[in-house]
């Protein structure tokens, strides 16, 4: 059975609102309760982040990679929230929340500690995949190939 052509219109703009709600959550939360906060502590709290990155044994510059989690999730929140270059942005998003899993499970938290940095892991992920929709600067810009 098909459906008629006014739903497949219905669920393609559905699509665009789901992502919009979900860059704007995602994107904002990141960027107010996580990034911004991380930024502002500076270069001591940013070595402490980024030695995580011992996990996949990069055991130098410890400040520099905390510094770039802290800036992919302020500035990457903020870039996603707009749809400005979101792909980029979550996919970079993705990454560091990739290395928050391996840190909590390295540390023993065990799934259960690490669930909220997986779970983001794969939201992330998909929004990287799907990119921004038609509501973004993305699409304003870049005719949303980025």
């Amino acid at each position: 059975m098909q459906l008629p052509d006014s739903w497949d219109s219905a669920f393609d703009s559905g699509r665009d609102y789901g992502l919009l709600v979900m860059r704007l959550g995602v994107g904002l939360m990141f960027f107010f309760v996580h990034g911004l906060a991380k930024i502002q502590a500076g270069p001591e709290l940013w070595a402490k982040i980024g030695g995580a990155m011992g996990n996949f044994g990069v055991t130098f510059l410890p400040a520099f990679w905390g510094f770039m989690a802290a800036s992919a999730e302020c500035f990457g929140g903020l870039f996603l929230a707009a749809g400005l270059l979101a792909r980029p942005a979550a996919a970079a998003m993705a990454f560091t929340m990739l290395v928050a899993s391996v840190m909590h499970l390295s540390a023993g938290d065990g799934l259960k500690g690490a669930s909220h940095a997986v779970e983001l892991f794969f939201v992330l992920s998909g929004l990287a995949l799907a990119g921004a929709g038609r509501f973004s600067l993305d699409r304003k810009f870049f005719g949303g190939k980025i």
